[in-house]
């Protein structure tokens, strides 16, 4: 009989660590995530590292982006990680460590070190994990581990992520000292570019909805002011009134 966690125990994990509802346009982007870590963190060529906790910090915060109530996040987050088996503290260390790193490197500084690295300041011994990545031929690539490597670049370099030129060359030299697929790497990162402007299209939408609906409701409640019923009339449709108006919140 198979040990090996189930999907379905995770999510169920997920929610006794947060619950609270998650809004339903987020609730996809939130379980999609878990999914990928899980299937990642069940098979049994995948290793932890500090560039996938950077792509899985980077995913959840770009596609997180606007959540509201916005203290729900934080909470959200950790329920995710810890629903998996991991420590959310660290995922959100090792992240923040490597994007000081790449800040205290220029872009090409940053490519030609994955070319030959060597020991950088506080970075957690990178390039020892690095070169054990380059010379495992049996490495489990991810999508998430794509987007840690790209968050490096935009960290080191945010203008050059902006030439989609300079990008492919910056990743073609990056996937051939990795030894991954250049391919693979590459369509994984248009697809998440894609997703972050579509993501940023619904975002957009959802806070012009609330603008609209809290105008709406403001000039309702102008109105009702207005039309205020005078003394001495039937207080009792007032009232009712009210409490209807008060299940628009």
């Amino acid at each position: 009989m198979s040990n090996v966690r189930t999907v379905s125990e995770t999510k169920r994990d997920f929610y006794k660590h947060h619950t609270r509802p998650i809004n339903s346009i987020y609730r996809r982007v939130v379980e999609e995530l878990m999914v990928e870590m899980h299937l990642l963190l069940v098979n049994v060529d995948f290793r932890y590292d500090p560039i996938y906790a950077l792509g899985v910090v980077t995913s959840f915060n770009r596609f997180m982006q606007g959540y509201r109530p916005e203290k729900d996040r934080e909470s959200i987050f950790e329920a995710v990680c810890q629903a998996v088996g991991g420590n959310p503290q660290q995922y959100q260390q090792d992240a923040e460590r490597l994007k000081e790193m790449a800040r205290g490197l220029s872009g090409s500084e940053l490519i030609s070190w994955f070319s030959s690295p060597t020991p950088l300041h506080g970075a957690l011994d990178l390039s020892t994990i690095v070169t054990a990545i380059a010379s495992n031929p049996k490495f489990k690539y991810s999508r998430l581990f794509a987007i840690g490597l790209y968050s490096l670049l935009e960290q080191s370099d945010p203008e050059l992520v902006k030439n989609q030129q300079q990008v492919t060359e910056a990743l073609q030299q990056i996937s051939q000292a990795l030894n991954l697929d250049q391919e693979k790497l590459q369509k994984d990162l248009e697809l998440y570019r894609s997703n972050l402007e579509k993501m940023a299209q619904v975002q957009t939408v959802i806070e012009d909805a609330i603008k609209a609906d809290r105008k709406k409701r403001e000039q309702r409640a102008q109105d009702k002011d207005q039309s205020a019923t005078p003394p001495g009339a039937d207080q009792s449709n007032h009232s009712q009134d009210l409490a209807n108006f008060s299940k628009g919140y």
